[in-house]
């Protein structure tokens, strides 16, 4: 079974100024897409030719080439979802609660998901993560993922430099500050926590 490249559920346009078409045309239509096809080819005529993709991430060995192109095609299309337009602020429904439970307040919670996110050496990723009784802040170097540790992805940020650089150049405190102020898919974390 090959694996696509998914659609972006939004139009290139839809999250400007906070992130531009380019940004996404590199992003997504290249980045994305050599991940989705060196993953293809990985498993060409093997035995993960018919797994699904968390299985396969679950078996492949952190830091090898399957494992990096899987963890990254998962990542990628779950950041997609992350987003959206007209998003951002203070969270809602069912997770506003358990970030208020987990953190004390929202405020608390995205400086400690801010400083995750810039903080992050090198290339990697920022995590709001549940364990199914309260939710964490965590973050992951390169492909790796929360799914690897045995926890749940309700929201993340990308801080590779090929997710801000085009926007923000250098600034990854700014890139993370626009994206929790305008961005952030509250209904797509509450759908995450509640599934």
């Amino acid at each position: 079974m090959a694996f696509e490249l998914p659609a972006l559920p939004f139009d290139p346009h839809a999250l400007e100024p906070y992130m531009s078409a380019e940004t996404l045309e590199y992003h997504h239509g290249k980045h994305h897409a050599a991940y989705v096809a060196k993953l293809n080819d990985a498993i060409a005529g093997t035995d993960n030719a018919d797994k699904s993709l968390e299985d396969i991430i679950k078996g492949a060995e952190i830091d090898s080439g399957l494992f990096n192109n899987a963890a990254q095609h998962w990542n990628h299309s779950f950041f997609w979802n992350c987003l959206t337009p007209n998003g951002g602020g203070a969270a809602t429904g069912a997770v506003a609660d358990a970030i208020g439970s987990s953190f004390g307040s929202f405020e608390k919670f995205a400086e400690e998901f801010s400083n995750a996110a810039a903080t992050q050496f090198g290339s990697g990723w920022a995590w709001l993560v549940t364990d199914g009784s309260k939710l964490s802040v965590t973050k992951t170097a390169n492909a790796d993922l929360p799914l690897k540790h045995d926890a749940k992805a309700l929201l993340t940020i990308d801080v590779w430099e090929h997710a801000y650089y085009i926007d923000y150049r250098n600034a990854r405190p700014k890139f993370v500050e626009t994206i929790l102020t305008n961005l952030v898919n509250w209904d797509f974390v509450n759908q995450n926590l509640a599934g």
